[in-house]
């Protein structure tokens, strides 16, 4: 008896707690339980501790009222210019309504995915490649519409709809790519083109601009150096005239002249003007209007050596020079030739028993510049050069 008892005992105290189980319910925050009695829906259990009827009602499934993300495998798509694209997409919904999201259709989710992919068949195959690449708010907006307003009897509603990524084939890929180079190069070659033609333009601008103020530079230095020199030669004329300057002043400035016509490496020749002899002659006389008696010249100034005459063509001894007073003969010269005249050397001359007069140089030209000619040169007649 006692045995049986206890056995009771334990059954019952089993049953007990069985039903309490079975009795009380807690609901976790952001959840919610439908419950069926007899398999029947009977309410919906929200968050907090709810009662049941133990072995009568039963949870059928727990639902989450949470934002839930879900991200769809890449989908082929056909654009309009009959390109296919692969695309990526990502929806974000909610439940609103846990008995119409359980009784109103089977698996939501996967009913949600076919919806979007065709959905996005549908607004895609009306785009090309360019728009369906460049219009995603469009798309976006497009899918969200369909989608919230097929799945509010579901008790779900669509709050975003994501394109991941939009992923064309790789020829096209390829031709993209080849087609922004060359636009970005182009644009650079524009831009260079730009930079380079201002640059031309602000360098010519500044070209200009220098050369005018260069020009007007010169041309007032120009202007004032003219004026210097014009007011120097008026000082200088003003000065010869102011100092009755006379022939003993200009041989002396003849004098003063000549060192620095000879400065030079390359200076092997002299022409000296027929007016340096006169003017010597003129020093020559006040030198000897300075003698002590003061009756006359104590000597004359002695002549300066001329320059040689070019040899006669086809001889190799050098022509003969005026003598000098009191000098030694100069060595006789060959006849040249034409005009009759012969060909054989002339005997030297006999030294002259007074004292030469002087000659003047020779001009240019090869003739003498006073009445009197060189011995050894006929009158009339000019020897070739």
């Amino acid at each position: 008896m006692k045995a049986t008892a206890v056995i009771v005992l334990v059954v019952l105290v089993l049953l007990v707690v069985v039903a309490l189980v079975k009795t009380v319910k807690v609901i976790p925050q952001a959840s919610a339980a439908i419950v069926e009695r007899f398999g029947r829906y009977t309410r919906t259990l929200h968050a907090g501790l709810n009662i049941l009827v133990p072995f009568i009602d039963r949870i059928r499934q727990m639902i989450d009222l949470r934002e839930q993300v879900v991200p769809f495998p890449p989908q082929p798509v056909i654009t309009e210019d009959n390109l296919v694209v692969q695309i990526d997409t990502v929806i974000y919904f909610q439940v609103t309504d846990p008995r119409a999201a359980t009784y109103e259709i089977a698996n939501y989710i996967q009913a949600i995915e076919q919806l979007t992919i065709t959905t996005l068949r549908n607004i895609i195959g009306g785009m090309d490649l360019e728009q369906t690449l460049t219009s995603r708010e469009e798309i976006n907006a497009g899918l969200r519409g369909v989608l919230d307003e097929a799945t509010g009897r579901w008790g779900i509603r669509v709050n975003r709809v994501e394109l991941k990524a939009i992923e064309p084939p790789p020829s096209i890929q390829d031709s993209m790519e080849k087609q922004m180079r060359a636009e970005r190069d182009k644009r650079a070659a524009i831009l260079t083109a730009e930079g380079h033609q201002r640059s031309q333009v602000l360098t010519a601008e500044g070209d200009k601009e220098a050369a005018v103020l260069r020009a007007e530079g010169e041309r007032q230095a120009a202007v004032i150096r003219a004026e210097g020199e014009a007011r120097a030669i008026e000082t200088v004329f003003e000065a010869i005239h102011a100092g009755e300057v006379d022939n003993k002043l200009l041989a002396y400035q003849y004098l003063q002249m000549l060192p620095k016509i000879a400065e030079g490496s390359s200076n092997k020749l002299w022409i000296l003007p027929s007016e340096v002899t006169r003017a010597l002659e003129g020093i020559g006389d006040a030198v000897g209007n300075l003698s002590p008696n003061g009756s006359g010249p104590a000597h004359r100034v002695p002549q300066l050596a001329l320059e040689e005459e070019p040899a006669w063509p086809g001889s190799a001894a050098p022509p003969a020079g005026p003598q000098s007073a009191g000098g030694p003969p100069a060595p006789a010269r060959k006849q040249p030739a034409g005009n009759g005249a012969s060909s054989a050397p002339r005997p030297p001359a006999d030294p002259p028993t007074v004292p030469a007069p002087p000659i003047d140089p020779p001009r240019r030209g090869g003739a003498p510049a006073g009445d009197v000619e060189p011995p050894h040169i006929e009158r009339g007649h000019r020897p070739p050069r």
